[in-house]
């Protein structure tokens, strides 16, 4: 996504905002899988859910800003829920497992 906006210098901090924190977000649950530990375990997970929920802000900044279009944005913030479902479903289940 980011490699096909058209920006110009100043707007390009939004672009890289969501860059990263969208990938931090794969990075964090690779980190997980070798966790030292349950609890950091959670927590490489818990900062992947805070690294989604960023991601999403930037992609609704990026609609409001009209970078991205409805379509665009409605594909992207799709995933982004799914995602956020999920790592708070793998937070919830790894924090019951570990009672």
């Amino acid at each position: 996504m980011v490699k096909y906006i058209k920006c110009s210098p100043k707007e390009y901090g939004m672009l890289n905002q969501v860059f990263r924190s969208g990938t931090a977000i794969g990075a964090l649950v690779s980190e997980a899988t070798y966790a030292q530990s349950p609890a950091d375990f959670v927590n490489k997970l818990s900062i992947a859910l805070k690294e989604c929920n960023e991601t999403l802000y930037w992609l609704n900044i990026l609609k409001d800003t009209e970078y991205l279009n409805e379509k665009e944005f409605g594909s992207m913030s799709t995933d982004c829920q799914e995602l956020l479902k999920l790592l708070i479903s793998s937070i919830k289940t790894a924090k019951q497992n570990n009672k």
